[in-house]
């Protein structure tokens, strides 16, 4: 069985599992935020054998079946409503979010993308461009700090040709969801409020001008790459995620052999099996890094080249083959989620 950790209103998921529908796999689709009102879930050890069931909407589901865990977008445990006092909400919250990974972690089973402490330290920014690096990527000159002076050097020695961007995605558990923080050209204005950085980190990065954007998908050992002509419209030139449909082409792109492996070993050195990649592909033919999400949206841009991801990320869950799920990374930092 295939069970898919995501939310109610998760488009992705519902495309996902429209399909597995069709090629007659089994599947249970639950939101960890229904836990602990509306579902019930327990863990039994016994003369070295495990259980692990689930009570939800009025149905066991015996989580031992389990061989395949998608782990998409789910949301957090939500305490039920009697208990109204906040540090004894705040107390619950966290104790059923540990359960809750410690219960996952308990099946042993293929992971997509990877277990969940395995994706909070593949979204640490710094520890992917190293990585890249090491692997043959170019990378922008780049910048991590909360120094003004260091900013004000980095800015001089690229004559201002310099972007920011923000050190992780932990603003927009701050923020309502439809507030987005695209990447910034800095300004001589942003310039003289230099002082402020040394409230909070952030990431600068030279300028890489764009022949187009890529969106490189890897799924397994699949890699889909996708352009995005961002600079045909004003909107999109600077962050193609500001999206101008009717003005911005998408479409396939061939991507150097050599590039692809690089990419797939990327993922695989991050522990996962799946990651969504950005890159530019500037005007005298260099590929540059920019980032890579490792549970970041792909349906938009399937949808826009026909690129079959739904199809391969359906290959995955089905076959549960744990000889799919990559070597956990031996970072030196760990993110705590």
């Amino acid at each position: 069985m295939i069970l898919i950790l995501t939310d109610d209103s998760d488009p992705h998921a519902n495309h996902v599992e429209r399909r597995l529908r069709e090629r007659g796999a089994e599947f249970l689709r639950f939101d960890p935020g229904q836990f602990p009102t509306n579902a019930h879930l327990s863990l039994t050890f016994s003369a070295g054998c495990t259980q692990a069931r689930l009570h939800w909407k009025d149905e066991d589901f015996d989580l031992s079946c389990v061989n395949s865990i998608w782990y998409r977008r789910p949301m957090p445990s939500v305490p039920h409503p009697e208990i109204t006092e906040p540090v004894m909400r705040n107390y619950v919250e966290e104790e059923c979010r540990i359960f809750m990974h410690d219960a996952w972690n308990v099946l042993e089973c293929f992971w997509l993308p990877a277990p969940q402490p395995v994706i909070r330290r593949a979204e640490l920014k710094a520890s992917q461009l190293k990585l890249a690096a090491s692997l043959g990527f170019e990378l922008p000159p780049t910048l991590f700090s909360n120094s003004p002076e260091d900013f004000l050097e980095f800015y001089r020695q690229h004559n201002g040709h310099v972007i920011s961007k923000l050190a992780s995605s932990s603003f927009y558990r701050f923020t309502a969801e439809t507030f987005n923080r695209y990447t910034h050209i800095v300004s001589k204005r942003d310039v003289a409020y230099a002082r402020t950085i040394r409230f909070c980190p952030v990431i600068f990065q030279a300028y890489v001008p764009k022949r187009v954007e890529l969106r490189i998908t890897v799924v397994g050992h699949e890699v889909f790459a996708a352009e995005i002509h961002s600079q045909h419209s004003n909107h999109t030139r600077h962050d193609w995620r500001r999206y101008d449909w009717y003005q911005t082409p998408y479409g396939i792109h061939e991507l150097p052999r050599d590039l692809q492996q690089r990419c797939i070993e990327l993922v695989e050195r991050l522990g996962l099996c799946y990651g969504a990649i950005d890159m530019v592909l500037t005007p005298d033919g260099r590929y540059v890094f920019l980032e890579i999400n490792p549970n970041g949206q792909y349906l938009w841009i399937e949808r826009a080249t026909a690129l079959p991801i739904t199809e391969s990320i359906c290959d995955l869950l089905i076959a549960g083959d744990e000889s799919h799920q990559p070597a956990q990374p031996e970072l030196g930092v760990c993110a705590h989620g």
